[in-house]
């Protein structure tokens, strides 16, 4: 029985052939993976930090529970995020005083300061 005729690889400007079923050749198939891992399918806070993590954020809501940003400009605004002041991962810890409760837009103002995000 005759093969199907091989289709051309989906990435741009790509001038390989890929076999019945697959979409992109092999060398743009690992590339497409690792953009649909970083980017389609999104963020899980639980990878990274758990329901320890959970608890301490909790906890440290009920006892903050405004925007400590907004509260040194005069304005009342509920916390919804809790900033890490020294990033975990340059050896910051979830103790207390490393902690910020923060709205969500000025979580987002730090991180884009800080080209984290």
């Amino acid at each position: 029985m005759p093969r199907k005729p091989k289709r051309p690889c989906r990435y741009p400007s790509c001038p390989n052939l890929c076999e019945d079923g697959e979409q992109y050749c092999e060398e743009h198939a690992k590339i497409m993976n690792a953009h649909y891992e970083k980017f389609t399918r999104g963020y899980s806070p639980g990878k990274r930090y758990g329901r320890a993590w959970k608890r301490i954020r909790d906890r440290y809501v009920r006892k903050h529970p405004l925007c400590e940003q907004c509260l040194k400009e005069g304005r009342y605004v509920a916390a919804e995020e809790v900033h890490h002041i020294v990033p975990l991962s340059e050896g910051g810890s979830n103790e207390e005083k490393n902690l910020m409760g923060l709205c969500r837009s000025c979580h987002e103002k730090i991180h884009r300061e800080r080209g984290d995000r």
